[in-house]
């Protein structure tokens, strides 16, 4: 009963100072541990900003390999909000009912494949899948796009042999550059052409603005995506009796749905880069030198939550930050929170029990840290209810 268990390994050193460190790339980071000093930093962006050298407040840092801007991500006020304001009517859009009537045929539609199999390898046969194709929605292309995206795996800079992959970066980066020139030469209704019809303060987005905010919706919320259904299913499957629970009371999906995202945090940490010299819990930070919003340990905040290393599906008071705080709460939210509930909701409908088969688990190491963020495979038995 323990194969869907994520640690807190910064529990000592939230408790003890506060704070913890690590070493990314000979670029050292000051981890802010609790969730109160958390909230505190990620509010207080004139120090600790977002709009360094693209690909620093990443960790690990993505310098090495891109020199393009995420936007709105990696700027800061006021010209974050100019930006966000141009985005959020479009990363809304899954709350409209015909886009939640397509993602939940998706999902049936995956449900149905694998709950014909003996084993389905839940990361790259399912998760990653499920991911790929919703993304055909938030950017309103065809649905057979996402069998390229799914070549791609789990993560677009990332390969099995390195942390960083420069040459997998730049497969995506051509990716997006002739998406946006057959944008440009045949404008439809797709996210691309939507953005080369865009303006902000009066000034049409350049291609290189339009490739940093496409690049930011291809990154952002692929493996974060990826391990919070992986990591809901390994959970459903070692807890049926909260699946059995929220069959009976459905009107819990929405609580259980912040829960599993604050017990996941499938984030663990964002960085940021100090303006000037300061101090994090009485710690000294130097002025171009980066922190981190260490989300997972704030989330694990016992002083907040209370029993704080538990699932509890109907915790009432839930001020998780999973989803980032302040300026830079997470653009793909909704479309994350909607991937849930219908995932929730179609396991309810679908399947009787899940097995867990076997497994291996995804750790990150961060120095003296070690933190489960999800598995690199999990295979699993999908028992149909129909069964």
């Amino acid at each position: 009963m323990d194969k869907s268990k994520i640690n807190d390994p910064f529990e000592n050193d939230r408790l003890e100072k506060g704070f913890g460190e690590m070493d990314d790339q000979n670029d050292p980071v000051v981890m802010v541990l609790g969730h109160k000093d958390v909230r505190r930093c990620a509010h207080n962006w004139k120090t600790y900003q977002s709009g360094a050298e693209p690909g620093r407040i990443v960790i690990p840092s993505e310098v090495n390999i891109r020199d393009t801007r995420q936007i709105p991500f990696e700027l800061d006020p006021p010209m974050h909000g100019d930006y966000r304001a141009l985005l959020d009517q479009w990363f809304k859009r899954p709350l409209e009912a015909e886009y939640e009537a397509e993602l939940k045929k998706q999902i049936s539609t995956l449900f149905d494949e694998v709950l014909t199999q003996d084993k389905t390898e839940v990361i790259h046969d399912f998760s990653l899948k499920l991911q790929s194709r919703a993304l055909t929605l938030l950017f309103n292309v065809p649905f057979s796009v996402s069998e390229t995206w799914i070549s791609w795996g789990t993560h677009v800079f990332r390969s099995e042999a390195t942390a960083l992959d420069a040459s997998k970066a730049n497969i995506l980066y051509a990716y997006i550059d002739e998406q946006i020139d057959k944008s440009i030469n045949n404008p439809g209704d797709d996210f691309y052409s939507k953005l080369l019809a865009s303006q902000v303060n009066g000034k049409k987005l350049t291609k290189e603005e339009i490739k940093g905010i496409v690049i930011l919706t291809f990154a952002g919320g692929r493996d974060t995506v990826i391990n919070a259904v992986t990591n809901s299913i390994a959970y459903f499957a070692e807890h049926p009796e909260s699946l059995e629970r929220l069959r009976k009371e459905p009107e819990l999906t929405t609580t259980a749905i912040e829960e599993l995202v604050r017990y996941f945090s499938p984030l663990t940490q964002m960085g940021r880069v100090a303006t000037e010299d300061a101090t994090v819990c009485e710690h000294a930070v130097k002025a171009d030198t980066r922190i981190s919003l260490n989300w997972a340990s704030a989330n694990r905040d016992a002083k907040v939550f209370e029993n704080a290393n538990e699932v509890v599906i109907d915790r009432k008071i839930n001020p998780h930050v999973a989803f980032g705080f302040g300026t830079h709460n997470c653009l793909g939210a909704t479309h994350a929170r909607q991937i849930l509930k219908i995932l929730i909701h179609t396991l309810i409908e679908k399947v009787e029990s899940i097995e867990i088969l076997d497994y291996k688990e995804n750790i990150e190491d961060l120095g003296d840290y070690k933190r489960k963020v999800g598995f690199d495979k999990i295979n699993v038995k999908f028992n149909s209810k129909l069964n």
